[in-house]
């Protein structure tokens, strides 16, 4: 006999009863807020590494990654072995989904400019900074969630004006960019600004996701 057997096997049956009858509730609000804490945490490294260009940050963004995905998976799993959520299945898998890919964006980001050759530039680091604030706003309301529903929602507001800040600072770049006559050096420099362009648009799918929860339990 195991360990999990034996643990079982010791649990007074009354409890086995009432676990199997209203069996314990995953704290989702509390995994939602993690997640979106850790990818935060991605977006002040990538900032980081746009202002420093430091290897070392590289690799904790990748790391950082490594680290989403474990963490991903076992939202997941606790969402699809849930018997009950206090809030709707589609928008907690919505939320993981867009919070794990804001990250991914920002490993691709960094992974294409080592792979390309290409340093940080000035319009890369304002995309990013904004990226940040979006970042920062989704953690900051799904922190909240719970406690404080409004207050949430006036985050994923902020969130998606964050969103259109990098929107608008990517098209001034690819303005930029498309000068002069060095086109190689335009397509790797625009591969790695869409990335960027990508993770705010996650940002801005994690805000509704947030929005519909919120709209929910107001």
């Amino acid at each position: 006999m195991d360990d999990n057997q034996q643990t079982k096997a010791n649990t007074p049956i009354f409890r086995r009863l009432y676990e199997r009858v209203f069996p314990t509730v995953a704290d989702f609000f509390g995994m939602l807020a993690e997640q979106s804490a850790n990818a935060a945490e991605t977006t002040r490294l990538l900032v980081e590494y746009m202002e420093t260009c430091d290897v070392l940050v590289s690799q904790r963004v990748h790391a950082d990654e490594h680290e989403a995905d474990r963490v991903k998976a076992g939202n997941l799993n606790a969402l699809s072995e849930a018997f009950s959520t206090p809030i709707d299945r589609e928008d907690i898998h919505a939320a993981i989904m867009t919070l794990d890919d804001v990250v991914n964006y920002c490993k691709s980001t960094v992974v294409e400019m080592e792979v390309l050759g290409l340093k940080p530039d000035k319009q890369s680091l304002e995309m990013a900074l904004h990226l940040r604030e979006g970042a920062e706003a989704l953690a900051h309301g799904f922190a909240r969630l719970n406690s404080d529903p409004a207050g949430a929602g006036a985050d994923a507001a902020l969130a998606r004006k964050a969103e259109r800040k990098v929107e608008k600072a990517y098209r001034r770049a690819i303005a930029e960019l498309f000068q002069g006559d060095d086109y190689l050096h335009m397509f790797k420099r625009r591969e790695t600004y869409r990335h960027l362009s990508n993770a705010a648009d996650r940002v801005s799918d994690a805000a509704a996701a947030l929005d519909n929860i919120v709209v929910k339990l107001c």
